[in-house]
């Protein structure tokens, strides 16, 4: 039976991951500050601050791989230095780590903040964009990259992963989602935005409030153009780590972990909108509009990897759960 040793295993996509790879026959070893959210013959879990290599060495004996899924992500100021210490000083440790056991490969995952995909200079974007951060979240992941990709040179082999915006289709109609909910929601985006200081953009959206009831919001640049992202499910991201772990062709590359369809803000908020039965209301937000695409080309060409969950998809998983509740 293969060992896997996979970091943020009790995070919202590593339990997930955890449970896939168990149902697939691996041995998992769970690694995370949080305490255990997998109950499994085959599972062994570490709670653990990642501070000496010494003390993690001893969970890394006998892995096959290394799935490193274990980040911190924030975009307030104060975080800093904790996301320096989670996404830097912890990635090296767990690089040594693994290198010292002789792995057979390291899965690093990444994100599209390292380009940054709101602020790229070509579309799509490809894995061969200038890498740029300008979020101290995808400074952190592009430090992490780099150490990975150093520890490369000394014979590990590993895969760098950028993944995109990830939820599960149960968050996205949900306005306490660390994501979905000021993505998506107008209260949530307020309470956001005081959290980062930015005072003026709250007092604006609370003029969006009217008589104060719950709304959605559909987020417009100052240019009056609605957002376009790209929004995987969780579901698709799982089977892309999984070929990235095992597939031949993705030894010592990097991919964009994309799904295929792009979200178009002026479309699918109307019918979010109409499923949480919550009027809907523009804001237009500082700056030009985040409106971006990222291609997936690479890692469909190289590993056959296919995305079956689109966006839309997950809308309507929404729709048919909400009528269920309703019967």
């Amino acid at each position: 039976m293969k060992k896997v040793l996979l970091t943020g295993a009790s995070g919202r996509i590593g339990s997930r991951l955890g449970e896939q790879l168990l149902n697939d026959g691996f041995h998992v070893v769970g690694l995370d500050l949080a305490p255990a959210r997998t109950r499994h013959p085959n599972y062994v879990h570490v709670q653990s601050q990642i501070r000496r290599k010494d003390e993690l060495v001893k969970s890394f004996e006998g892995a096959d791989f290394v799935l490193h899924l274990g980040s911190m992500m924030s975009w307030n100021p104060k975080d800093n230095a904790a996301m320096f210490e989670a996404n830097v000083n912890a990635t090296q440790l767990i690089l040594e780590a693994a290198s010292a056991v002789g792995v057979k490969r390291f899965v690093f995952a990444s994100s599209g903040e390292v380009y940054p995909e709101v602020k790229a200079k070509t579309l799509p974007v490809t894995e061969d964009h200038s890498l740029n951060p300008t979020s101290f979240y995808g400074l952190t992941k592009k430090i992490g990259e780099e150490l990975v990709q150093f520890y490369q040179t000394q014979g590990l082999e590993t895969v760098i992963l950028r993944f995109p915006h990830t939820q599960a289709a149960s968050e996205i109609l949900d306005p306490e989602s660390f994501f979905s909910g000021p993505r998506f929601f107008l209260d949530s985006k307020i309470r956001q935005m005081e959290q980062f200081g930015n005072t003026q953009v709250a007092e604006y959206l609370k003029s969006l409030r009217g008589d104060g009831s719950p709304k959605m919001i559909l987020q417009c640049g100052e240019d009056q153009k609605p957002y376009m992202m790209h929004i995987a499910d969780i579901r698709d991201i799982l089977s892309g780590v999984a070929l990235a772990m095992q597939h031949p062709n993705a030894a010592n590359e990097i991919f964009n972990l994309e799904p295929d369809d792009v979200v178009r803000f002026e479309e699918a908020l109307p019918k979010m909108a109409e499923i949480a039965g919550l009027p809907l209301v523009k804001a237009y937000m500082p700056g030009p509009a985040v409106h971006y695409r990222t291609s997936n080309a690479k890692i469909k060409s190289a590993l056959g990897y296919q995305p079956s969950h689109t966006f839309s998809a997950m809308i309507e998983e929404n729709r048919k759960n909400s009528e269920q509740t309703a019967l």
